[in-house]
């Protein structure tokens, strides 16, 4: 499966959207990728993640660790297919942290999951945690990498996607400056 495939199939399960959004980052955007409408259907699911799976064939790691909550079902289904364990972060009075019960050994080697990266805000407060807990975090991968290849991490990044969609700081988005109203269709609760 190809990147315009799993474009495709975002688009035929609505996972595409375009309007005016405002992303957990804080920036504006004019499409939204709510890779939940494709986990819904592990069917397609399989096929899309079996993809990554062979870009990290010769990745070493131990763990799979996604922050919650885009990142759970696709991190769970990636340590799956790679028969590895998987688990979450969340966030604690703002803090992305371990909970549950779930905990790193020092030195495990820990792949880094997300579905969709925009900057990779998460992602890297997800890298602090787990190295807090004395992991070693090798690498980063995701679905989709809306950035265009500008999120920068100290690890090695593999996205399966890579998409160039345009961010907007809120004080020069256009669809602001033409009075459309801004939908929050992510998952972190902004200050």
């Amino acid at each position: 499966m190809n990147a315009d495939q799993v474009l495709e199939l975002y688009k035929k399960h609505n996972a595409l959207l375009e309007g005016h959004f405002l992303l957990s980052s804080g920036l504006h955007s004019d499409k939204f990728l709510q890779s939940e409408l494709i986990m819904q259907h592990p069917d397609k699911v399989d096929a899309v993640i079996a993809e990554l799976v062979v870009k990290l064939k010769d990745v070493e790691f131990d763990t799979i660790v996604s922050p919650a909550i885009g990142g759970i079902r696709f991190g769970y289904e990636l340590a799956r297919q790679m028969k590895k364990r998987t688990l979450f972060t969340e966030r604690v009075e703002g803090q992305m942290t371990l909970r549950r019960g779930f905990s790193l050994a020092k030195g495990e080697k820990v792949l880094l999951a997300e579905d969709v990266i925009t900057t990779g805000k998460s992602t890297k407060e997800c890298i602090n945690a787990c190295i807090a807990a004395g992991a070693d975090v090798i690498g980063v991968t995701c679905l989709i990498d809306r950035s265009g290849g500008k999120a920068e991490f100290d690890q090695p990044f593999i996205p399966l996607v890579q998409l160039d969609v345009k961010t907007y700081d809120p004080s020069v988005c256009p669809m602001c400056k033409e009075g459309t109203p801004a939908y929050k269709p992510g998952s972190r609760n902004l200050k």
